[in-house]
């Protein structure tokens, strides 16, 4: 197999996770509405977008002090910290209470300690990756039944905007790039192009302090130069910018590794798990998933967008995500709902 059917296979890869992320999160939104997870008491109300948005910019603001202050541990030990709760979350949903001590289930809390331990002590590309996939599914679908229709439609546009903004004017995610790719934390998918790819042998400080580019995914290459974009959720990878565009790194250039933001999975699986939670219209019978037209639209609108992306990365250039993600989303849902007979005015929440 050469190079390029590698690259491409990768694509597909990642196209996969994201699926797993977003049939994950239908998966889950049953069990979390069984629960009582809804972590608003009013779904509708708009100002929870301008809330979690407020939150985004603080903690990117955190992140930032901690790297200038080498206090990186903070960041990595919050970051598994969050996995395991979140492991505990939808395990707790999803493996049978075998065991229990009073309402605790003993076999999912066991699992998501092993979740934690196993980031702590061997955080390969499949321990990311697996890890990355449960986060982003219970993560999506805990908000999605959080966010009606429109308040999950003005995080989504607000956050493409913030993308566009951090990633082609302010290039703050810069700064977080160059620290995250070295504390292998489950805040990026990894997906190799090469067998002999390893994530904890990759991406040594000393091979960034150079690079220049960032937006939301990447292609890391066996010469450490990268062709990449940095996520907007405060989550990005880093990678070296043309200096023009007569520059590209070309597709089928020696890359071992694709990178994308676990944000730019979740982000626009919001919209996706808000649209079958909220909207009652063209439901599909799908057994295990709430899944309805709009749900589908929404899903089918964020995996071209995915594929945009992609083909704009592989040709080199550093480009924001979620415009494209979050965009397709939007756009795919408002399609499904058209398609379900749901007016714009309904399918917006209004």
């Amino acid at each position: 197999m050469d190079h390029r059917t590698r690259v491409l296979a990768a694509v597909g890869a990642t196209v996969a996770l994201f699926l797993a992320v977003q049939l994950g999160a239908l998966a889950l939104i049953e069990p979390f509405h069984d629960a009582d997870r809804q972590a608003v008491e009013d779904p509708e109300n708009p100002t929870n977008s301008l809330v979690y948005f407020a939150v985004i910019l603080v903690a990117t603001g955190f992140m930032l002090a901690t790297f200038r202050y080498d206090l990186e541990w903070v960041i990595r030990a919050l970051v598994i910290g969050v996995s395991v709760f979140l492991a505990w979350f939808v395990l707790t949903e999803l493996v049978p209470p075998v065991v229990t001590a009073g309402p605790i289930n003993v076999v999912a809390v066991g699992a998501a300690l092993g979740v934690g331990a196993a980031l702590l002590l061997y955080p390969e590309w499949y321990v990311i990756d697996l890890t990355g996939v449960l986060m982003g599914a219970g993560a999506a679908a805990l908000f999605g039944i959080s966010f009606g229709l429109l308040p999950a439609i003005l995080l989504l546009s607000a956050l493409a905007i913030y993308d566009a903004i951090s990633v082609y004017q302010t290039e703050h995610m810069l700064d977080l790039a160059e620290g995250v790719m070295d504390l292998k934390i489950p805040v990026v998918l990894v997906v190799p192009t090469t067998l002999s790819y390893s994530y904890l042998t990759d991406g040594s400080e000393a091979s960034l302090e150079d690079d220049r580019g960032d937006g939301e995914s990447t292609l890391e290459g066996s010469d450490s130069s990268r062709a990449d974009e940095g996520p907007t959720d405060g989550t990005p990878t880093v990678g070296s910018e043309p200096d023009s565009a007569d520059d590209e790194v070309p597709a089928d250039a020696g890359r071992d590794a694709l990178f994308i933001g676990l944000g730019d999975a979740i982000i626009p699986t919001i919209l996706v798990a808000s649209a079958a939670y909220f909207l009652e219209a063209g439901t599909l019978d799908v057994p295990g998933i709430a899944l309805n037209v709009p749900a589908l639209g929404a899903i089918l609108g964020t995996l071209a967008g995915l594929l945009v992306l992609m083909g704009m990365v592989l040709k080199g250039r550093p480009h924001a995500g979620l415009p494209l993600l979050n965009g397709g989303a939007i756009g795919g849902y408002l399609l499904g709902a058209l398609a379900s007979g749901v007016s714009i005015a309904t399918a917006l929440g209004l």
